[in-house]
């Protein structure tokens, strides 16, 4: 049986707060030429990751586009990442 979307909302959070780096140091993530600045891109997905634990703590429940969404920008963020080599950093 498939989970609810709210399961699946907890564990893709889970999921990509294990996978990037959010607790590297500044000084770390802004070295070298980048594209695209990985310091601002990974505050803005802990604000979309933060923004979602608020929203279902207080009982909303996502729909499958909320899903797509927040995986796809985490792809991004994550691909971004990898350009500037900093995701195998961790």
């Amino acid at each position: 049986m498939k989970p609810d979307t709210r399961t699946a909302m907890h564990e893709l959070i889970a999921q990509v707060r294990e996978t990037l780096p959010f607790d590297a140091p500044a000084t770390q993530t802004c070295s070298g030429e980048c594209r695209g600045c990985s310091l601002k891109l990974l505050d803005y997905l802990d604000g979309e990751l933060c923004g979602w634990e608020q929203r279902l703590e207080a009982g909303d429940t996502p729909n499958f586009g909320d899903l797509s969404r927040l995986a796809k920008t985490s792809r991004k963020v994550y691909a971004a990442l990898e350009k500037n080599g900093f995701s195998d950093r961790r």
